[in-house]
């Protein structure tokens, strides 16, 4: 498997042509997804004609750093033309007018579309059994999730049938497949990456991201797709940096926190020694570990759910059966219509999210409920910045196990739900954070660590993380 930097000098020294390469990772995804069922859709006369014009850029000498380099999106972000559907029987046949920003972005820079990528309907999952199409199956085992709801972008990487992807990561979305499948996943700040295209799961959570290899090449993709929008109201005007920039400096002299709270609970054995040993090669590498207090982590868990399932309850009205989308066959009158579209349309998990947001957003519980739940998201917004205050950085688990079993988990929703614990607050709080591997347990599952920061400090993280990749 070629990382993107490889394959970038690989183009630009005119070794390979982006078309080989193409063919190559056609080829793989041919090869290897019909046991791994990564992809819902795969564009190979696109992919093709686009490799064809980016080797005629690069031989002119026109290309950028990602020309000709392939890649494959989650079935959530708009492609213009080309069918986006969620993974759900809702939009099965919705093929938009126009490409999302990221998508822009990465077609300005003449990369290779390779296809969509499978996800947990409407991104509502943790280990992409949710799909109205198919379930993907972890590359590393094949009896195991590769997580969710990105586990199609985990996946497409994790087996070299792409070098990078994209997700989004509502509550985990992308570090946790990321840490399923042993590939680096980053949750950039909120509102340094355009949500403008991307089909809204929870709006105030969502962002979107890079699974790479390296960090290296997360930091490769994240300079491409981060940036201001003036299209989205939640795209943030700031100085976006290089984030390749300081990816040599080391984690010397760095302050790094662990959260006691992080370390307790429901935690694996193996999942928490590993964290505490990469927590052990930090200092090897000179930077100081310091035990720090996190008491809201208790509280983050209930109030992703009310706010999530709100916003999702309020995102989701608008597949009705009138404007576009799925819309049933038989009924009587326009309310017999809602009710029977909403109810084929929708699988068990989006329906069991909306009406969960329904009841909390209704009159007589919004005060109990939501409201409280907003207060917790200050309260924990407020324990980050306290502790970003003293440390550079937080260490901690991406999910409290390692891949489980297929169908382990589907009979007790909340028992899945659990496994969000330590990744939801950072949505909650808009931070960023990278997720890449650290060990495995004794069935050689990848184990993730996550690096946690402040606000726009991904170079930061990219630099602690780069540390111990390269160790």
């Amino acid at each position: 498997m070629y990382t993107v930097s490889k394959l970038t000098e690989m183009l630009k020294s005119k070794k390979i042509s982006s078309v080989e390469i193409t063919k190559e990772y056609l080829g793989q995804i041919e090869k290897k997804d019909k046991e791994i069922g990564a992809f819902l859709l795969i564009t190979k006369d696109e992919a093709i004609e686009s490799a064809k014009r980016a080797d005629k850029l690069i031989a002119k000498g026109e290309g950028t750093e990602l020309t000709g380099i392939p890649f494959a999106l989650k079935d959530n972000m708009c492609t213009k033309g080309i069918t986006t559907t969620c993974a759900s029987k809702m939009l099965e046949d919705f093929i938009p007018a126009y490409d999302a920003f990221v998508v822009e972005k990465l077609n300005n820079l003449n990369t290779v579309l390779l296809g969509k990528l499978n996800m947990d309907e409407f991104a509502m999952g943790s280990s992409n059994e949710n799909s109205y199409y198919q379930i993907t199956r972890n590359p590393r085992n094949l009896e195991r999730v590769p997580g969710g709801s990105s586990g199609g972008s985990a996946a497409s990487v994790a087996a070299g049938m792409t070098p990078f992807s994209l997700g989004s990561d509502t509550g985990g979305s992308i570090r946790q497949p990321a840490s399923f499948c042993g590939v680096v996943g980053v949750k950039p700040t909120y509102g340094s990456v355009s949500r403008n295209g991307l089909i809204a799961f929870a709006s105030s959570l969502d962002q979107i991201g890079p699974l790479t290899q390296t960090v290296k090449d997360s930091a490769i993709i994240l300079n491409a797709i981060s940036g201001h929008d003036k299209n989205d109201s939640t795209s943030r005007v700031h100085n976006y940096p290089d984030y390749t920039k300081n990816l040599e400096k080391g984690a010397k002299g760095l302050k790094i926190a662990i959260p006691k709270e992080y370390l307790e609970g429901a935690i694996s054995d193996e999942v928490k020694n590993a964290i505490i040993n990469a927590a052990k090669e930090y200092e090897k590498l000179g930077a100081t570990i310091k035990e720090v207090s996190m008491p809201s982590l208790k509280l983050a868990l209930p109030a992703y759910y009310v706010i999530s399932s709100a916003e999702a309850s309020s995102n989701l009205s608008r597949f009705d059966g009138i404007r576009y989308g799925y819309r049933t066959d038989e009924y009587e009158t326009i309310d017999d219509l809602y009710k029977k579209t909403r109810s084929e349309g929708f699988g068990q998990e989006v329906k069991r999210r909306i009406m969960l947001g329904a009841f909390t957003l209704s009159a007589g519980y919004y005060d109990a409920y939501y409201k409280k739940a907003i207060g917790v998201r200050d309260l924990i917004k407020q324990e980050f910045d306290d502790i970003f205050a003293n440390s550079d950085a937080i260490i901690s688990p991406v999910a409290p196990t390692t891949a489980y079993k297929i169908g382990q988990k589907t009979k007790n929703p909340l028992e899945m739900y659990m496994g969000d614990i330590y990744s939801v607050p950072i949505n909650i709080a808009g931070l960023p954070a990278i997720s890449l591997p650290c060990g495995q347990d004794t069935d050689g599952l990848p184990i993730g660590m996550q690096l946690i920061g402040n606000m726009f400090t991904e170079s930061l993280l990219f630099q602690i993380a780069n540390a111990y990749e390269l160790r």
